[in-house]
């Protein structure tokens, strides 16, 4: 399986997140906040498509690896 990852929506990645098992926190601004336990992961709510860099991070904060993270999409 590939590690890279398709472009994706903010929409998809905070589907995911739920599936994970994160749950809506607060929104500042154009930024959502899920938290899971002690976990917090940051979604920039904008009308396009999130960046590589950002997706990783938001990966990095799941805890999870990138192929775990695509199981959930």
């Amino acid at each position: 399986m590939s590690k890279e990852l398709p472009s994706l929506t903010p929409k998809q990645v905070i589907k995911a997140l739920e599936k994970i098992g994160f749950k809506f926190f607060r929104q500042k601004g154009s930024h959502k906040i899920y938290v899971k336990g002690a976990m917090q992961v940051i979604v920039p709510y904008h009308g396009k498509d999130l960046k590589k860099g950002t997706l990783h991070q938001i990966i990095k904060g799941t805890g999870l690896s990138i192929e775990e993270f695509r199981q959930y999409l």
